[in-house]
């Protein structure tokens, strides 16, 4: 399995994903087609984390007036599967590895693993 869900519109998520080959990949288009739950536990199972997942630079926090401090994971996950733009993107998943959002360091680390591939 080798996914990516991404937002189309998103000009990080089009940089990002035009740096690398992905022929074999499974582009998910989020806002299109939402995630499912099931796609969500299998990406909390490689993370431990539904916080992880979050985007907390989502429009949708001031619009709702979310105090993201006082969230739970169980909010985390509700949250994440009400809205696409809740998820921290893009994410990139394996049978293996996931690689979750734009920080540098996970940047590093994609790099590296599709340097690793060639």
């Amino acid at each position: 399995m080798e996914k990516v869900f991404s937002l189309n519109t998103c000009a990080t998520c089009r940089k990002i994903l035009g740096q690398f080959d992905l022929t074999d990949w499974e582009h998910r288009e989020i806002k299109k087609q939402p995630i499912t739950e099931e796609e969500l536990e299998e990406m909390y199972k490689k993370t431990k984390s539904y916080e992880a997942l979050f985007s907390k630079k989502s429009t949708q926090i001031k619009e709702r007036g979310i105090d993201v401090k006082s969230l739970g994971e169980k909010d985390f996950k509700k949250l994440l599967l009400e809205h696409y733009t809740f998820l921290k993107r893009p994410v990139f998943i394996t049978d293996k590895e996931i690689f979750v959002g734009n920080e540098k360091a996970n940047l590093e680390k994609l790099d590296a693993f599709f340097r690793a591939k060639k």
